[in-house]
């Protein structure tokens, strides 16, 4: 599976508003690749007072970057989207704001080229009553977001992506080719003369209300990914 965690930053919120800003990151097999895409595009208008505080990008800062129109980089970015699953937060935000831009030079919209699934609405069904704003799942996760004062497309799509794969039970990678390491010496612990048999260990069991939540993340598990190898 091929997935796209994808972020955008616009001029504000309302008709007649653009994006500024694309950031995505690739994910294959639930593994990061490596490959992004970014970039800041001049969307030929200032952006709103509200707009600014989130992402603090001038209009003026973007024509002394010689930032590129919509239409120059759209054919590069739909074809680093095209079919792949895009991974985004608030799903209907960015997508209405791709759609917008496609529509304005006549392409077809974006599920015609991608799916969705949007990390918000699966963070309300994994954790309702909770805050589910990028922030809350950081901190819920414990995945550093220290470094992030303004909003920033390919930041937030980097997050998102530890977000997601940590959201969905997976880790982002295992560093397992410790067989030529020299720097790490071998450990042994002489177990030998421990009886296991002789110490107390508690057993707590899982409550009612533990093992409904379970049972229900490992049906959301089955529809992403088929049948989860708890239930083989």
């Amino acid at each position: 599976m091929r997935q796209v965690v994808l972020d955008t930053e616009t001029t504000g919120i309302g008709e007649g508003h653009r994006i500024l800003e694309i950031g995505c990151v690739e994910i294959i097999e639930r593994k990061p690749t490596g490959r992004h895409f970014h970039v800041y595009i001049n969307p030929e208008r200032e952006s709103d007072a509200g707009a600014l505080a989130v992402h603090g990008i001038t209009q003026e800062w973007l024509e002394e970057q010689n930032a590129p129109l919509f239409a120059d980089i759209v054919d590069e970015f739909r074809q680093f989207i095209e079919g792949a699953e895009l991974v985004i937060h608030n799903a209907k935000f960015d997508v209405a704001y791709m759609d917008y831009e496609f529509n304005l030079l006549g392409l077809s919209e974006t599920t015609s080229i991608s799916t969705i699934l949007d990390t918000m609405l699966l963070a309300r069904e994994l954790f309702p009553g909770s805050k589910h704003n990028l922030d809350a799942l950081c901190r819920r996760f414990g995945i550093d977001n220290t470094h992030r004062e303004l909003h920033g497309a390919l930041l937030d799509a980097e997050l998102l992506a530890e977000v997601y794969l940590a959201m969905t039970g997976g880790q982002i990678g295992f560093n397992l080719d410790v067989e030529n390491d020299e720097s790490k010496e071998e450990v042994k612990i002489d177990l030998s003369g421990i009886n296991i048999a002789k110490i107390n260990l508690p057993v707590i069991a899982a409550s009612a209300t533990e093992i409904d939540a379970h049972e229900k993340f490992l049906e959301l598990l089955d529809k992403k990914s088929g049948q989860t190898i708890w239930r083989q």
